[in-house]
């Protein structure tokens, strides 16, 4: 048997990212088995079972197969939202139109600055909490999360936007310096527009790339192994049914790529699961994930035209892994640094920190485990989280050994430390 090039860059590339700052290795038992299961993925006579293209490009017939103008479009509607509610002049009705656009419904508003969004019949609020492995057969969780995220929306224009013009102080909400960057909290020194922002990487990225279009339950639905079997495309599309929802997976993390084909080139693109896989990427104990994640992408769609179920599976295990690592690493990293912040009297960047920590916290519930039905953090266990930095006078009170605390107990369900997270 004879491995390929292809075959062996993968190798290479999984190992190299989990080789730690010490060189240590750290490879964890899903990545052994793609290791294991990418080795041995040629045929006796040498000859490789799949085609794996430089660059996320997919043809038939000469025509591009890859489409995921969906997940473009909602996230340039979540974009516009996060960035409505730091808008003081925002209306809770814009912004509520914003998430829910019932403009698809026939609705005469128009919220969004960039036309096409007006016309669109998607929506952000109509895929929060709406995966089908997670929410098919929970409705009440997705019901509740869904208006969760609407509540912060009405907290920003009821609670923040009135006082805006005040200083913020225990138990008051207002302003508070970051720098020369004004941040606008409430009673408990809580940003609803972080918590909307980070709780939408979770809610609405995660959830549908990790538990709903990477799915055997989506992917194999109906005649789609059949159709993908036959060639058999969806009706006026060059892509078959299976290719499209693999890609629209990849549309929730590299969909405003500068270069969709090659998006490791412009990462942090967006304001949502492209920039921080950026920013982890720029953390020499975590550089290589973006590499892996996107080697992962690729292949799993070889796979798929290959007819490669299995293989499909495993690098689909290996995003939900890595994609759930990232969320995990941002979650604690800004719990430590809003703990040193707090500590060195700069309450602004403290309370900015944390607050980006709420709402990576909250997309703690939303993480796959790889191989596994289970979140890496149950919702209870994440509201529990949650609770403990609001409790009392929330971040007014807070005490660094319940950071210390939490960010330890985060670190402890994935494959890296406090210390390599928290810098």
């Amino acid at each position: 048997m004879t491995l390929q090039n292809a075959d062996l860059r993968y190798i290479f590339t999984l190992l190299r990212f989990n080789l730690n700052k010490n060189n240590a290795m750290k490879l964890t038992p899903i990545v052994l088995l793609a290791i294991m299961l990418t080795a041995f993925s040629c045929t006796d006579n040498g000859e490789p079972d799949i085609d794996v293209p430089p660059t996320y490009t997919f043809l038939r017939d000469g025509s591009p197969t890859v489409s995921y103008s969906g997940q473009t479009t909602r996230i340039d509607m979540a974009s516009e939202l996060v960035n409505g509610l730091i808008d003081l002049t925002s209306t809770e009705a814009t912004l509520q139109e914003m998430y829910s656009n019932t403009t698809a419904d026939g609705g005469d508003a128009n919220p969004f600055a960039q036309p096409d969004l007006n016309e669109s019949t998607k929506s952000v609020r109509s895929k929060v909490a709406a995966s089908v492995d997670y929410f098919a057969t929970n409705t009440v969780a997705g019901t509740a999360i869904k208006n969760e995220v609407a509540s912060w929306i009405t907290g920003q224009v009821e609670e923040i936007f009135p006082a805006s013009g005040q200083v913020a102080s225990q138990g008051q909400a207002g302003q508070l310096a970051d720098g020369s960057t004004a941040r606008y909290v409430n009673s408990q020194g809580l940003e609803y527009n972080q918590a909307v922002n980070k709780g939408l990487i979770g809610a609405l990225m995660a959830d549908q790339m990790l538990n709903h279009y990477l799915s055997p339950a989506v992917l194999d639905a109906g005649s789609n192994r059949t159709d993908n079997d036959n060639d058999v495309t969806v009706d006026g599309e060059a892509y078959t049914n299976m290719e499209h929802k693999w890609d629209e997976a990849y549309g929730y993390l590299f969909g405003l790529a500068e270069n969709t084909a090659s998006p490791l080139e412009s990462l942090g693109n967006d304001l949502f699961l492209s920039k921080y896989l950026g920013r982890v990427e720029n953390d020499p104990d975590f550089a290589g994930m973006a590499q892996t994640i996107f080697d992962a992408f690729k292949l799993g769609r070889a796979a798929i035209v290959a007819g490669e179920y299995d293989l499909r599976d495993q690098q689909a295990d290996i995003i939900k892994e890595e994609v759930s690592s990232l969320i995990g690493i941002r979650s604690v990293y800004y719990l430590q640094q809003g703990k040193l912040a707090i500590e060195a009297g700069n309450i602004g960047t403290g309370f900015h920190d944390l607050s980006e920590g709420y709402g990576f916290i909250y997309s703690l519930q939303f993480t796959r485990k790889a191989g596994s039905d289970d979140p890496y953090f149950t919702r209870a266990e994440v509201t529990n989280y949650l609770d403990q930095l609001l409790a009392g006078d929330g971040f007014w009170s807070v005490s660094s050994e319940t950071l210390d605390a939490m960010s330890a107990d985060i670190a402890d369900r994935f494959d890296w430390s406090v210390e390599e997270a928290a810098d």
